[in-house]
């Protein structure tokens, strides 16, 4: 009956929606309950209130020397986020429903998806999309290794996603621990070093695998640069514009330089966002 409950509060909020969308937030280590909250509600008013917005709160732990611990808890949680996707994909009137990963949240996200990805081994990307309806995925601030997720690319992760977006950041201090615990590169570094000539014929070959640098994004620092994706507009902007508008990192006034098949923000962002904007605009009207 709750399962049935939960269904009916999201078909009843999709029925007065121009977007019948569905949202989710994973939050990330070291937060109490009303952290995702907060956060979700903050994204989804930016989103116009359209769709549906949840907040998946795992059960993380408010103490820094809870760090290993919540990611055992992360693991246990992937689960219960994949037979929440699946849950929204069978009883909701959602078009596509969309994941937003931070932090520890992230190995959440991509266990999950590694998870769909392996039950549905075989299907091809229409076939996931029509049984899962997973739209966008956006991983910030990510503490997964980058071999592991190298690892569920290859069980063929992308395979169930509309697309994943990385977001990333030289200024991420909080990462740092976790490369010293772990002693490897995290995800959210990974723009640290120059990719190799294979990690760029993959993305070039992958386009639905989108990597954005957001160290030079205004605010990318404050703090200890880990909550970026909501500290620098730039980064929030550009999340917000995939997801409310679909477009593509060229069509949302993103660049590539040096030869590296990595996303960064020109000096000009703002004028070239608004210019998509008004592009987008004028469509809708047509």
């Amino acid at each position: 009956m709750p399962g049935e409950q939960f269904a009916a509060k999201v078909n009843a909020k999709l029925a007065i929606s121009e977007r019948k969308d569905v949202f989710i937030y994973v939050h990330g280590y070291k937060v109490v309950f009303e952290n995702p909250l907060l956060v979700a509600s903050e994204l989804w008013h930016f989103l116009g209130y359209e769709g549906a917005f949840i907040a998946y709160a795992w059960p993380s732990t408010p103490d820094t020397l809870a760090y290993f611990s919540d990611l055992e808890t992360a693991a246990l949680s992937a689960g219960n986020l994949r037979i929440l996707i699946e849950y929204l994909a069978e009883t909701t009137a959602a078009h596509r429903i969309h994941v937003i990963g931070y932090s520890a949240g992230t190995r959440v996200v991509t266990q999950a998806l590694n998870q769909l990805a392996l039950i549905h081994t075989g299907l091809d990307r229409k076939a996931s999309a029509k049984e899962l309806r997973i739209g966008h995925v956006i991983l910030t601030g990510s503490d997964v290794d980058q071999h592991l997720f190298g690892s569920y690319l290859i069980d063929g992760m992308l395979e169930v996603t509309d697309g994943i977006t990385v977001y990333a950041s030289t200024k991420d201090r909080a990462l740092g621990m976790s490369r010293w615990a772990f002693g490897r590169q995290r995800l959210g570094q990974i723009v640290s070093e120059p990719l190799s000539a294979e990690a760029n014929n993959y993305l070039r070959q992958n386009e639905n695998l989108v990597i954005v640098n957001a160290t030079d994004s205004p605010g990318a620092g404050t703090g200890n640069g880990h909550a970026y994706f909501r500290k620098s507009p730039w980064t929030s902007s550009d999340i917000l514009t995939t997801l409310t508008f679909d477009l593509k990192p060229a069509q949302r006034g993103l660049q590539q330089t040096g030869g590296q098949h990595i996303w960064t923000f020109a000096e000009d962002y703002i004028d070239r966002l608004r210019t998509a904007l008004v592009k987008v605009g004028a469509k809708q009207q047509q």
